[in-house]
């Protein structure tokens, strides 16, 4: 547990780039009402000392990745050691130790349906002291990815307005990114916030192209940008994954009510004997009691709820966490 605190500015920085974490810094001073100078100096400050980053990541239903969430069961003395393995994956994401340390929850993010169904039927059951694998395909998200979790409160609805990028329509189609878009999305996937000769050094693109195709993919809802931070450091000590069992005609209805709790950061329809999971995030385990018995116990048409409290944080979306900080992953065997 690392002592450091975020003051004020500092959580109003995050919550600046949990809107928009491409945003100008001219345009954060402004929102923040503070100097550009004051605001490259915290967030360089918040990004090398690894309690923030910005990390830009494919959206995706929308482009046609397989996603699924894994509940992979191992010995006790070989958690973490697979947790660990599967963090250094980069198509893993969202790693933590459950369960009483005997579980590992994980997101996959495969390109093809080849490659996922390499990590659940050959790689994964060959793993050494991996004892039982369940394996549940994300049919719908009511919150998460692009959508900004509202446990980060820290800015007046002027400034929440003043960042907010016009949204784009739906499209009908998806969108099927080619090898240059994957060369910017391994960039943006360390750093969301790099800069244009970077990523124009990565893909052999001139400036101006790596930046129109940086702003296509977001306007046609293919690329996002995440903020990484661990929850602590705003003062919420309790995470948990609850599964809960919902008749097929409420699915959608119970699903919205769920995105409209501020403590859950991801909650989505899955395959499987229970049809809906979310993340839950509390102050500590007495607001988690409070939030189970009074507000999920609140929404019509959820059956039986499973909590599975989180016991460790491997990796968030794009970062590993070691000691409360965000670090790059090293390079996957």
């Amino acid at each position: 547990m690392t002592d450091t605190q975020l003051d004020a500015l500092d959580q109003s920085l995050v919550h600046a780039l949990v809107i928009d974490g491409r945003a100008p810094f001219s345009r954060l001073a402004e929102v923040l009402e503070v100097s550009d100078q004051t605001v490259v100096r915290r967030y360089r400050r918040l990004r090398t000392t690894g309690l923030v980053r910005v990390v830009g990541l494919p959206q995706g239903s929308r482009v046609g990745l397989f996603e699924s969430w894994l509940r992979v069961q191992c010995a006790p003395d070989a958690a973490l050691p697979v947790a660990e393995a599967l963090a250094r994956r980069p198509d893993i994401a969202w790693v933590t130790l459950n369960s009483g340390g005997t579980e590992v929850h994980c997101m996959t993010r495969a390109r093809t349906r080849r490659d996922r169904d390499a990590l659940l039927l050959e790689k994964l059951p060959r793993t050494r002291r991996v004892t039982g694998i369940s394996a549940h395909t994300i049919l719908r998200k009511f919150f998460g990815g692009p959508d900004s979790w509202a446990g980060v409160e820290a800015l007046r609805p002027d400034q929440i307005a003043a960042l907010h990028r016009p949204e784009a329509p739906p499209a009908p189609d998806r969108y099927a990114l080619d090898e240059t878009e994957f060369a910017l999305l391994a960039v943006l996937g360390r750093d969301g916030r790099a800069g244009y000769p970077e990523l124009a050094r990565a893909t052999g693109l001139s400036e101006s192209t790596a930046r129109r195709r940086v702003e296509r993919m977001r306007d046609l809802g293919a690329l996002f940008f995440d903020v990484e931070f661990v929850p602590s450091l705003f003062g919420y000590e309790a995470e948990a994954t609850m599964v809960l069992t919902v008749p097929p005609a409420r699915l959608a209805e119970v699903g919205a009510a769920l995105a409209s709790h501020h403590e859950v950061p991801f909650a989505a329809a899955v395959t499987g004997a229970a049809s809906l999971m979310a993340v839950v995030v509390c102050r500590d385990t007495d607001a988690l009691y409070t939030y189970l018995t009074e507000r999920i116990g609140a929404v019509d048409g959820v059956g039986q709820v499973e909590v599975i409290p989180a016991l460790r944080s491997v990796k968030r979306a794009g970062m590993l966490v070691e000691g409360e900080r965000l670090v790059d992953p090293p390079p996957a065997p």
